[in-house]
């Protein structure tokens, strides 16, 4: 690759992308500014309508592609507190492609919804004293949102774009679990060699290796209602039956070999105090580093379920699945990093890797062997709070890491060095 290294393409590029920082972040703070929440089904569509405006060409920038679409996102189905299924309308998904003729192809994703609903007051941007912005998914991920684009931007401004293809998809939902987007998702990404999502990267900078399965999972008990004063001896005590299985599942902590969790999350049930409640529900969420474990904690958890259910006065239902599996280092995934090692010794940025214990839609790609990296957006900390933030100054870096990248893949396809 040292071609493209001495190139006055690469180099063009990069100096373009030092141009556009006042753009980039100014793009971030509308984005931010305006809500999508994943059940704000509307204030999503608005952040996409936003960036199909920026695929087709906004402003001085050409269209980006060869074509550009906005398609209707399935409803994420589930379960409610009443061990029924609601159906919640999702916002749409952007998809984008160019050049789908071209052997090689890259698959590139990042979310468009947050974790900040319409009631959270954490809603708008603002700058600290040290420069960072912080605002409403700044880093997850809309800032990962604009570093994919102008990376793009810079790409296709550059004679090696003919010899790549990319597919975009800007999915709704990755907050949940991609519970609605999952088929696009799907369908996409597996007419590509290899994924590039943008999440962001750790707080010192790490990109992430490897990230554990996870999956939730929903533990219904039925017992019987009666009154707590007149009747009490003839109920069944669901909440009761439910607290003595849910202790015992969390102490498979303690005795599963490896890091896997089993999280207790929430606990709902009962009513009225007078009456011995015949409705329980747990929530639970269980991650694993490999396949393996997660098959023996799982198999654990069952066994439990099943010896709790052995109790004819109560009936326990447990659903759910892993949504994610573990995204472990494979020898695809390891050449992607070595690539992105050269580019970021080339480019001045330090590339280091750590394993994670979250999940992301990279874990899906993984799943339905797609090798991927998944942490390509900027720098910053604090995700999922009020105190999120974006190191302002990361976005260009970042840009210009994946616009680099996407070259050397046009000079060099994966699998071929």
């Amino acid at each position: 690759m040292t071609s493209l290294f001495n190139s006055p393409d690469l180099n063009n590029a990069l100096d373009w992308l030092g141009t556009q920082h006042g753009a980039m972040l100014e793009l971030v703070q509308d984005l931010c500014n305006q809500n999508s929440g994943t059940f704000h089904a509307q204030g999503v569509a608005a952040v996409v309508d936003r960036l199909l405006d920026e695929f087709k060409g906004a402003g001085k920038y050409p269209p980006l592609g060869d074509w550009v679409e906005q398609q209707p996102t399935p409803a994420a189905e589930i379960l409610n507190d009443q061990g029924h299924i609601d159906a919640f309308p999702l916002g749409p998904t952007l998809r984008a492609e160019a050049r789908p003729n071209v052997a090689h192809q890259v698959f590139l994703c990042i979310h468009t919804d947050t974790v900040y609903d319409l009631a959270h007051p954490f809603q708008k941007c603002q700058f600290l004293t040290n420069g960072h912005l912080n605002g409403p998914g700044v880093i997850d991920a809309k800032g990962g949102l604009v570093v994919l684009l102008f990376a793009l931007r810079a790409f296709e401004r550059t004679s090696l774009a003919s010899r790549l293809g990319w597919k975009v998809v800007l999915n709704p939902d990755e907050e949940i679990g991609s519970l609605g987007s999952h088929s696009i998702l799907k369908s996409v990404a597996q007419q590509c060699r290899f994924g590039l999502l943008f999440e962001p990267v750790m707080p010192d900078g790490a990109m992430v290796s490897s990230r554990k399965g996870s999956g939730n999972f929903t533990l219904v008990c039925r017992g019987k209602s009666a009154h707590a004063g007149r009747n009490f001896a003839a109920g069944r005590n669901a909440i009761v039956h439910l607290a003595r299985c849910v202790t015992e599942l969390d102490a498979l902590n303690h005795t599963v070999p490896g890091d896997s969790t089993v999280n207790i999350g929430r606990l709902h049930g009962g009513g009225a105090v007078n009456v011995v409640p015949d409705f329980a529900m747990a929530r639970i969420n269980v991650r694993g580093v490999d396949p393996e474990q997660i098959d023996r904690i799982m198999g654990h958890i069952r066994d439990v379920v099943a010896r709790f259910s052995r109790d004819a006065d109560y009936q326990l239902n447990l659903t759910g699945q892993i949504t994610s599996p573990p995204k472990v280092l494979d020898a695809a995934s390891r050449l992607i990093q070595e690539r992105i090692e050269v580019t970021g010794r080339h480019l001045g940025v330090p590339i280091h890797w750590r394993p994670s214990g979250g999940a992301s839609d990279g874990n899906k790609l993984s799943g339905w062997g797609i090798p991927n990296i998944d942490t390509l957006g900027p720098v910053g900390d604090h995700l999922h709070s009020p105190d999120e933030y974006l190191v302002v100054d990361s976005l260009v870096q970042r840009a210009r890491l994946a616009a680099a990248l996407l070259m050397s893949f046009a000079t060099e396809p994966l699998g071929t060095q």
